[in-house]
């Protein structure tokens, strides 16, 4: 059964989440809000030192939870060896909501 490469329809359900490079980016994020928040304050710009350390402190939040997410393992973050989720359609038909005719 060949795999589908374009899906339409029903991306929400297949979406998977770039954890690895959410990651990435807040740990850069981390670095240079911790920096300018140093960097003004050397300077004498407290205003904008908060601000920095601030933007640092949820940029810290959202490192660590995004850290908690890969943790939790492939139900979370799907690899490549993870199959892709079988369409709406397919999945139990007959089930949940019924529509109005």
């Amino acid at each position: 059964m060949p795999m589908r490469l374009i899906r339409t329809g029903d991306e929400p359900v297949h979406a998977r989440s770039p954890l690895r490079m959410r990651l990435g980016l807040a740990a850069w994020g981390l670095l240079w809000t911790l920096g300018g928040a140093v960097a003004f304050a050397v300077v004498g710009r407290p205003g904008w030192a908060a601000a920095c350390g601030a933007l640092a402190v949820i940029t810290l939040i959202d490192l660590v939870l995004v850290i908690r997410h890969i943790r939790q393992g492939p139900h979370y973050q799907p690899g490549r060896d993870v199959p892709p989720y079988a369409p709406m359609a397919e999945r139990g038909r007959g089930r949940g909501r019924r529509r109005a005719p």
